[in-house]
């Protein structure tokens, strides 16, 4: 399976619910690297490693797919 038709195919529902968070996540970061009052840099740091973990989150969600063989001990030789 490409991409394309990995990332066309139905997501599992906790899945869809991670990737909700990941984008929330991704959101809380930038609105903390973009604020217009100066922060610690101990904040904006963490808000860089906050918004690239949900970037990373949401991309993995977005690719998991359903198995169309739920049954791992009817595996397709």
């Amino acid at each position: 399976m490409n991409v394309v038709k990995r990332a066309k195919a139905p997501t599992p529902k906790f899945f869809k619910v991670l990737r909700t968070v990941g984008l929330a996540l991704v959101a809380v970061g930038g609105a903390i690297l973009t604020a217009p009052v100066a922060l610690p840099a101990i904040v904006t740091t963490l808000g860089g490693y906050v918004a690239v973990a949900g970037g990373v989150v949401t991309a993995v969600s977005q690719l998991t797919t359903e198995s169309e063989n739920a049954d791992p001990a009817k595996k397709n030789d």
